[in-house]
């Protein structure tokens, strides 16, 4: 009769152990610490959507107390990073005159991609799994198992290929501890795409739920399957491609026991090490390796690593803290992820502010190609109000009342987010970022290279005219962004940086094709907004912004932007923002500038 000994007592293995013994199986649990203690004291205190159940368990501390047999499976379930040192332990362990990692399978259990690896080093079969446990361990002698009516769902398969009369017996024992199960051909696609949503366990552990931190994930996750691509791994789609009927396993609240986070939560809770090496640490790692780097995930994997040094308590960090590790997420959205949130219970409203100074065909090429269900937004008309002055420039701020009209229009209700993009890396689209937060929008965000990413991701485009959308609610109000005129743009090229996001040649003087005076503000530093994006038309990250700012303005004090009209300094407060920098925007920028003959210019490439 086959014997599992399950390696790592932990909410996983004790779950396991437990399932496995109602269904008779023989199974000795292997566990350490103060579990180990408080097994050997009495029986594990185990709690189901159907009561509390008290188990008595074969337990024991380390490999020599036990003997092990041929018909042994052994079942690694150790957290990711205990997972070599335990595969160390057992692996040379005598079986007769054999020994373990000749003769018995052991089936590993962890997340992430690298134990299977670690286990053919040293074991002829292996066996990996991806797992969906909800179980919970925080409190020696307790595990708390939510599945109902059965307690996991596990896809097994022979690493790295394949399956075997041995692996169709241990799953059918599976199937007997109440665990749905299928055995795959390909188990390391399985195991990616069960990685895919657990790159926010790291987050779970730190911030409470809501929708900042949902993005947070979906940022994570796009950003694994770049390095995927890079890496030649193929993610499998767990919920699309299984033929098991998951609609059979529900996660239920279990009485006597309060709703807990995930695998790193728990860990945090209880003071023990972490698995986020092994889940945003292997996408940092497949990076590296494969010359694709992975900023969001290796800034995740060192704030999770600081807070549990500094003794944060699990789920105390709040949106702000969030935002310090991500400041990009509050400002942009990838295709993939704006997808995902097309389809999901609160899509974003999409404006297409398809824009270029000279170009007045914005709204022929809206037509010819848009975001499924985007409105299309006329920048000249809408985002900004027409003056006879001159001094007020030529796209002076529209009065609130008119853009909440507008916004009103394109279908903008209160608490539903809104997405801008354009086909020129946002420099538009900002526009209608920038003055939906100075109105007190605060959930707008700008598609991440807009139309091109959008169709290079594979994504569908729809074409014609948009009908118009159910009228929105949305309440605005000015003064929500700061903003400068004139003399405090004068000033603060004095005091602060004022940073000049025209083009180069522009600030210098030496071409001027729209305004009455060439030059620049005196004092204000060349920062051109096309060196925001990257090659691909995408922003560069933070990292890359935050060094880009700080050359321009090694000892920068308040900063502030101007352009030719405010419309791309407002990329470069998108950008600024991403690098988690704050700024002001001078919306009549060089256009009002110049056309007041008492404001002094200054030419060539320095400040002046």
């Amino acid at each position: 009769m086959t014997r599992y000994v399950v390696i790592g007592a932990g909410a996983v293995g004790a779950t396991l152990a437990v399932e496995l013994q109602a269904a008779g199986r023989a199974v000795v649990l292997a566990a350490r610490g103060a579990q180990l203690d408080a097994l050997r004291a009495g029986p594990l205190r185990y709690l189901r959507p159907d009561g509390e159940h008290r188990v008595d368990l074969s337990v024991v501390g380390s490999p020599q107390e036990l003997e092990l047999r041929p018909d042994d499976v052994l079942v690694l379930a150790t957290k990711a990073q205990d997972g070599d040192a335990a595969l160390a332990e057992w692996a040379w362990r005598p079986v007769g005159s054999d020994l373990a990692a000749e003769v018995l399978p052991v089936l590993v259990l962890q997340n992430g991609l690298d134990t299977e690896r670690a286990a053919a080093r040293r074991f002829a079969t292996v066996y990996g799994a991806a797992v969906w446990s909800p179980t919970t361990f925080v409190t020696a002698g307790e595990v708390v198992s939510a599945g109902d009516p059965m307690a996991g769902v596990v896809w097994i398969g022979r690493y790295p290929a394949g399956s075997d009369a041995r692996l169709e017996g241990i799953a059918a024992d599976l199937r007997a501890a109440r665990h749905l199960v299928e055995v795959v051909p390909d188990v390391p696609r399985w195991k990616a795409g069960k990685l895919l949503p657990i790159l926010g366990n790291a987050l779970d552990a730190l911030h409470p739920p809501g929708p900042l931190r949902d993005r947070a994930a979906a940022a994570l996750r796009a950003e694994a399957l770049r390095v995927y691509a890079a890496a030649g791994i193929e993610a499998a789609d767990l919920a699309a491609e299984t033929g098991l009927d998951l609609s059979t396993f529900e996660v239920r609240d279990v009485p006597g026991a309060g709703r807990s986070g995930r695998s790193t939560w728990q860990s945090l809770e209880r003071g023990a090490s972490l698995e986020s090496d092994f889940l945003n640490g292997e996408i940092v790692l497949l990076g590296r390796l494969h010359g694709v780097p992975a900023p969001r995930n290796a800034a995740v994997l060192a704030a999770v690593h600081r807070a549990a040094a500094q003794g944060v308590a699990a789920g105390s960090l709040g949106e702000k803290e969030l935002l310090q590790v991500l400041p990009e997420i509050d400002v942009l959205v990838e295709a993939d992820a704006l997808a995902a949130e097309l389809a999901g219970p609160n899509p974003p409203v999409l404006l297409d502010v398809r824009w270029a100074l000279g170009d007045p065909h914005g709204r022929e090429h809206h037509r010819a190609g848009h975001l499924p269900g985007a409105v299309y937004v006329d920048l000249d008309t809408e985002l900004a109000a027409h003056s006879d002055d001159p001094r007020q420039g030529r796209h002076p701020l529209p009065p609130v009342a008119d853009l909440q009209a507008a916004a009103r229009r394109w279908g903008i209700t209160a608490g539903r987010p809104v997405v801008a993009y354009d086909a020129s890396g946002g420099l538009a689209a900002a526009r209608a970022w920038w003055l939906l937060r100075w109105a007190g929008l605060s959930d707008v965000r700008l598609l991440d290279g807009g139309l091109g990413a959008w169709t290079a991701g594979g994504h569908a485009l729809e074409e014609g005219d948009v009908p118009a959308p159910a009228p929105g609610d949305v309440q605005l109000s000015p003064g929500h962004l700061p903003v400068l005129d004139a003399d405090a743009a004068a000033e603060l090229a004095r005091t602060g940086v004022l940073l000049d996001a025209r083009a180069a040649e522009r600030y210098r003087g030496e071409v001027e094709p729209v305004d009455p005076r060439a030059g620049h503000v005196p004092g204000a530093i060349s920062a051109p907004t096309g060196e925001n994006l990257g090659p691909d038309g995408r922003f560069r990250t933070p990292a890359e912004l935050r060094a880009r700012f700080a050359g321009l303005a090694p000892d920068a004090g308040p900063v502030g932007v101007y352009c030719g009209s405010g419309v791309t300094a407002a990329h470069q407060v998108a950008a600024l923002a991403v690098a988690g920098v704050p700024a002001a925007l001078y919306p009549g920028s060089w256009s009002a500038w110049s056309n007041d003959p008492a404001r002094p210019v200054a030419v060539g490439p320095q400040p002046g």
